[in-house]
């Protein structure tokens, strides 16, 4: 078999340019790549999947690691024959696979322990993320890129300005750690924003199915209006009542309240 190709010239001999309605940026620079691929730590033996793979620059620096196995979930099926020339010379270790990350259940994919580290596209970083939050007990860890605001949503404490519906549904299930920074000049072409990686390290212990629903409805309430006192903006999951039994204050707001009181609210709304 020839010699694999560098990066940049398989993307010039297939023709692939980032398409900004994908939210295409792709990550060329081989050092930052590697760094990304040996945040989780030593992988020896797990799964990963990957989402919006694009010319394959982090498929690389994973291919690179003792990764077990390797499946790149890509819509954009100009990249995939990129990608299946890659796979082609890494023989059962990296499948492609071409489909809507949104709408795969990205745990048949391969065995446990399974963890997901992806350069997420930026139209779906957020969806993604809480469908896999959704089943969190089935990712070991998550190492996921996201706009640098994003991620500080995702992580931010209560009476935090970014605090709000995603970083309690986040820090609910898992440990939330900004790892890395990365300045728009690493990608092509350049977003107008930084981004950041986290690393999301679900907890032993995680919500039935039935008591996650229950509080993502009281945080999209919470949040919904989150200027309004929590007895007007819960009024849709019970308001005051609610409030009284689980013994919180109804003229707070949702931005003070922090992640032990949201969860005594849904197990409220669940029960």
């Amino acid at each position: 078999m020839p010699a694999l190709p560098s990066l940049r010239d398989s993307i010039q001999a297939h023709g692939l340019d980032a398409k900004k309605s994908l939210g295409q940026h792709f990550l060329l620079d081989p050092g930052i790549v590697a760094r990304i691929a040996s945040l989780p730590g030593d992988l020896a033996g797990r799964s990963i999947v990957e989402v919006g793979p694009g010319p394959g620059g982090l498929t690389r620096a994973l291919l690179a690691t003792n990764a077990t196995r390797i499946d790149a979930v890509e819509i954009d099926q100009r990249a995939i024959p990129l990608l299946t020339e890659l796979a082609g010379h890494y023989p059962g270790r990296l499948t492609i696979v071409q489909a809507d990350a949104l709408t795969l259940d990205a745990t048949t994919l391969g065995p446990a322990p399974r963890q997901v580290i992806a350069n997420l596209p930026y139209n779906v970083g957020t969806p993604l993320l809480i469908s896999w939050l959704r089943q969190a007990s089935a990712w070991e860890k998550l190492t996921l890129m996201f706009q640098f605001e994003v991620a500080e949503r995702i992580c931010a404490a209560p009476n935090d300005d970014a605090y709000g519906r995603l970083a309690v549904l986040a820090q609910w299930c898992a440990e939330c750690e900004i790892m890395l920074r990365i300045p728009p000049g690493a990608f092509s072409p350049p977003p107008k924003v930084d981004s950041a990686v986290i690393c999301i390290t679900p907890h032993a212990a995680q919500p039935e199915p039935l008591l996650f629903r229950a509080m993502e409805r009281v945080t999209a309430a919470a949040f919904g209006q989150r200027r309004k006192m929590l007895r007007s903006s819960l009024k849709p999951v019970g308001g005051e009542a609610l409030l009284n039994r689980a013994e919180i204050d109804p003229t707070r707001r949702a931005e003070t309240l922090s992640i032990a009181e949201f969860a005594r609210l849904a197990d409220l709304v669940a029960a």
